[in-house]
């Protein structure tokens, strides 16, 4: 099971890159665990600078900018 984690504080761009993992876990059909993370001092703790970030299996793989479903589809292989 993949584990994803979207970090970003609630800007519509970490919202968009949120439901666009949801889509990207629904189009593969892999198990996945997401998690969406807003808290300042959490996301800290992995030295994030720009939102939204997301993270797979605890690396981070997009940073800044709005991951797109067919990316995301692409990372989850």
């Amino acid at each position: 099971m993949k584990r994803i984690k979207v970090l970003g504080p609630g800007c519509p761009k970490c919202k968009t890159t949120y439901a666009n993992v949801l889509e990207a876990v629904k189009q593969s059909g892999i198990e996945a665990e997401v998690e969406k993370i807003e808290d300042i001092e959490e996301m800290m703790k992995y030295n994030v600078l720009t939102t939204p970030v997301l993270m797979i299996d605890e690396e981070a793989k997009i940073k800044g900018r709005v991951a797109q479903v067919g990316e995301i589809v692409d990372l989850l292989k």
